[in-house]
């Protein structure tokens, strides 16, 4: 059975957390999940460490609502930094699942995109663990979580 780690933190404004645990169980079976909530999102590369090395993770989602302050984007860019690190250190895939707030015009955007994305990369996560063929396929179509797909420069023949 394999094991999937969700890290996420108390400073965002929506439980994205609860969406991806809900849509992996939509998705399918074979796998326990284990979920750490830390305080901020610079915290998430050692949550994810954790689940990862003591937890025995075989992937882990880390999910975080920047602010839309410039030190929010500081703290956002350092926490993937990190996050990355953390990725090559333990060989083991680590899907960031940012929103920052500024991504939506008002409460009720970022409320759908923070469901949407985190539900989409809930998806991908499971793909990557039981069907990685599946994300090939998806290759160059210009998928994106969250907000409406851009689609491929040029269609598939």
């Amino acid at each position: 059975m394999k094991t999937i780690g969700i890290a996420d933190t108390t400073f965002a404004r929506y439980d994205m957390a609860a969406s991806a645990i809900d849509e992996l169980k939509r998705t399918g079976t074979g796998f326990k999940i284990i979920r750490r909530t830390v305080p901020g999102f610079k915290d998430l590369p050692v949550a994810c460490k954790k689940l990862i090395e003591e937890d025995g993770c075989d992937i882990c989602m880390a999910l975080a609502m920047p602010g839309p302050m410039a030190k929010d984007k500081t703290c956002a860019h350092e926490a993937s930094t990190g996050l990355i690190l953390c990725q090559l250190m333990t060989t083991t895939h680590i899907i960031e699942v940012f929103v920052h707030e500024d991504e939506a015009k008002d409460a009720k955007e970022l409320e759908f995109l923070a469901d949407s994305r985190a539900r989409e990369h809930a998806v991908n996560v499971y793909d990557l663990l039981f069907s990685p063929e599946s994300l090939t396929k998806r290759a160059g179509t210009g998928l994106r979580q969250g907000f409406a797909d851009a689609g491929p420069v040029r269609q598939k023949k």
